[in-house]
């Protein structure tokens, strides 16, 4: 919700404190609002540098006078939650322990680091630990030393992306080919990550356990044929397509219609 002042804040009670009691932040586009206590609750930090400094005009400001800092914004919300007791609390199956061992670095959280660094057994090796490599990824890449055919699980990966295309009065020799937006990945968490890796974007459901499905990631291109490359070395193969497509726009001069268009591809592997 916005706020009236122009920074987007309350107005502190306290004159020689230069911050505003309520705070609102936009951390790599998103937004959040908290009190200033609590940005500097942990001394020495960086939050607590940035708000405990007279000089408020040297903060980077985003357009409507937010304070910006140009960090996972996602990620962000974890750092917030530890500002505010002091203690870790991660949901089950957490994929992103170790960006967010990196983020508490950069917010020098010393003690946040330790909570999310690996714990060793006393064979100094890795304990259990539910938050580090799930064990059914491992058992898909074919172990820690790299992917293998053996062990790599069967299920489906659905392909799907909207896009538009213009087609011409006189023929389908006139049609345009179409623009297309964003591919979007449904299946289980697992696969997806498998087969596509760093070119999954997770920001939109990044706590989903490997064996849950979803349908909210999508790719980082928008060349099909690089994802059906990467379907196809993984071992999938395409068994079934369908596509719907409705006219959306008609120019009044050349009768040129903008037709746009969702397709999905759904790929096997046995």
């Amino acid at each position: 919700m916005a706020l009236a002042d122009p920074a987007g804040c309350a107005k502190g009670s306290e004159d020689n404190n230069p911050f505003p009691d309520i705070i609102e932040l936009n951390v790599g586009g998103q937004v959040y609002i908290t009190r200033h206590p609590t940005l500097v609750s942990v001394p020495g930090s960086l939050l607590w540098e940035m708000f405990t400094q007279k000089n408020v005009r040297s903060l980077a400001r985003d357009s409507k006078g937010r304070f910006f800092v140009d960090r996972d914004g996602f990620l962000f919300r974890y750092i917030l939650d530890y500002m505010r007791d002091q203690q870790l609390v991660l949901p089950e199956h957490f994929p992103e322990r170790g960006r967010l061992q990196r983020e508490a670095e950069y917010f020098m959280l010393p003690e946040l680091v330790k909570l999310l660094a690996p714990k060793l057994s006393e064979q100094n090796s890795l304990g259990d630990d539910p938050c580090q490599s799930d064990p059914e990824e491992l058992a898909v890449s074919g172990g820690p030393g790299g992917a293998g055919t053996e062990g790599r699980r069967a299920g489906f990966i659905t392909i799907g992306y909207r896009g538009s295309y213009t087609l011409g009065r006189d023929s389908q020799t006139d049609a345009k080919f179409r623009r297309v937006a964003r591919i979007m990945v449904c299946g289980k968490t697992s696969l997806a990550k498998e087969v596509f890796g760093d070119t999954l974007n997770e920001s939109r459901d990044p706590d989903r356990p490997p064996e849950r499905y979803t349908s909210r990631y999508y790719l980082k291109f928008t060349f099909l044929e690089q994802a059906f490359d990467k379907l196809a070395d993984a071992g999938f193969h395409m068994v079934a397509c369908n596509s719907t497509g409705t006219c959306a726009f008609a120019h009044e001069q050349t009768d040129d219609r903008i037709w746009t268009s969702y397709t999905e591809y759904v790929f096997y592997r046995e």
